[in-house]
């Protein structure tokens, strides 16, 4: 929250991941109705799922974000209400009402907002449509930014996140400010070697995915893995002749893909490049759409080989749950995790428990013993790792008078500060 020349500011709104706690509105220091705007840096639950609620609970301000994410924003919303259980007539009600307080805004461009502040949005490279957003003043002067989730270079499809401004106050994102990432080439290429020795036993790859970022990455990589000579020619066991089916078991994925097929104009030139080759960046031979229940269920009774790509990310819901409870104790399978995982979620405890001898999980109320086998490629997270976070804030052309570390668990959080420390930067704890 930002309260500043008499106007209350709130960046983000979303619903707590795991075991994180959840704040409630009547204990914020700022009622809902008395918030005059909220700026929402990207279309991720975890930063807009509860903003239905916020309405309810008297927000009548505007919304502001950028084009891509006021287009991806409802259709996430929705996925988030019915999940909720909450009658159509009010879903429907709610989606109206957010549809006409949200805008959108260009990029790179400083607009007025009121009583002398100011804003920017900047590319954040997080998903398609993150931003970073900058406000500032000039009577008082003052300037603060919210770099919001920051993203790796070179991510499939997305700009890179664009070099920040000078800012008094930096907000900054701390996911994996305790780790560093593979590379894009090594990634891709661990993800070629995996996917072959794992479908070489004729088992099913699931991989649990976000319907909103990692799962476009995702294809994006297996078509370039699918079809450049370099990699059939490394993996021939994944040429367009031998591969696998792979099924995106996502009604939302499926939304969001379209929604990223039409917003080309903020892909980065890598893919606009493929798109006018006519190679679309986004889709191959042999990807299929599950869109209801009946195929669903049906895919649930498919042999393997193949690959299987469904939600939720973390394994707390979704279609992902009904394929794990079918499938994590057969040996022949393998789960891959290409995003993170909050404490206190089962893809987090699938991770630790596969660990262990006998290990197991608990998944919609049942105990499921992991017998398949589980990797975790970091190289696919949404999130820039440790030296991408410090490199972006190295990158300013003067340094921030001071940096506030959030969105991240205490141990990243803590790490982070001691780096940026050791480089001179001040660090409010």
């Amino acid at each position: 929250m930002l309260k500043a020349n008499s106007i209350n500011i709130l960046v983000d709104c979303g619903t707590a991941q795991g075991s994180d706690p959840l704040i409630p509105m009547k204990d914020w220091p700022v009622l809902p109705s008395e918030v005059n705007y909220l700026f929402l840096t990207h279309a991720h639950i975890d930063h807009t799922g509860r903003v239905p609620e916020l309405i309810r609970q008297g927000f009548k301000g505007e919304i502001i974000t950028t084009h891509a994410t006021r287009a991806l924003l409802v259709p996430m919303l929705r996925d988030c209400m019915a999940l909720a259980s909450m009658a159509e007539r009010e879903i429907t009600a709610l989606e109206r009402r957010i549809d006409a307080l949200c805008w959108g805004f260009e990029y790179a461009r400083e607009f007025d907002l009121e009583r002398g502040i100011r804003f920017k949005l900047g590319r954040a490279g997080h998903i398609l449509g993150s931003c970073s957003i900058r406000f500032s003043s000039a009577d008082p002067e003052w300037s603060v930014l919210f770099s919001g989730d920051l993203g790796a270079k070179d991510t499939p499809i997305l700009c890179d996140p664009d070099i920040p401004e000078p800012a008094d106050l930096l907000v900054m994102e701390s996911t994996y400010g305790d780790r560093i990432h593979e590379g894009k080439r090594y990634r891709i290429e661990r993800l070629g070697a995996i996917l072959t020795r794992a479908l070489s036993d004729g088992g099913k790859v699931f991989i649990p995915c976000f319907a909103l970022g990692r799962t476009q990455e995702l294809i994006y990589e297996m078509d370039r893995l699918f079809s450049e000579p370099e990699y059939t020619l490394q993996f021939p066991e994944l040429s367009p002749k031998s591969r696998p089916p792979v099924f995106l078991d996502s009604p939302l994925g499926l939304e969001v893909t379209k929604i990223y097929s039409r917003l080309t104009e903020y892909w980065d030139k890598e893919a606009k490049l493929l798109l006018n080759h006519g190679d679309h960046p986004i889709d191959f031979e042999h990807l299929y759409a599950v869109r209801d229940h009946k195929n669903h269920h049906r895919l649930l009774r498919v042999a393997g080989p193949c690959i299987i790509i469904a939600g939720s990310g973390m394994c707390t819901g979704g279609r992902i749950v009904d394929h794990l409870l079918s499938g994590l104790e057969d040996p022949a399978n393998d789960v891959f995790f290409v995003g993170y995982q909050a404490g206190g979620t089962s893809g987090r405890d699938i991770i630790r428990y596969s660990k262990r001898t006998g290990g197991y999980s608990r998944l919609d109320g049942r105990r499921v013993d992991i017998r398949a086998r589980v990797h975790t490629l970091t190289g696919y997270s949404a999130h820039a790792d440790q030296q991408g976070l410090i490199e972006w804030v190295e990158s300013m052309p003067g340094r921030p008078r001071h940096i506030k570390l959030v969105h991240g668990e205490h141990q990243a959080q803590q790490v982070l500060a001691k780096k940026l420390k050791e480089k001179g930067h001040s660090v409010l704890t």
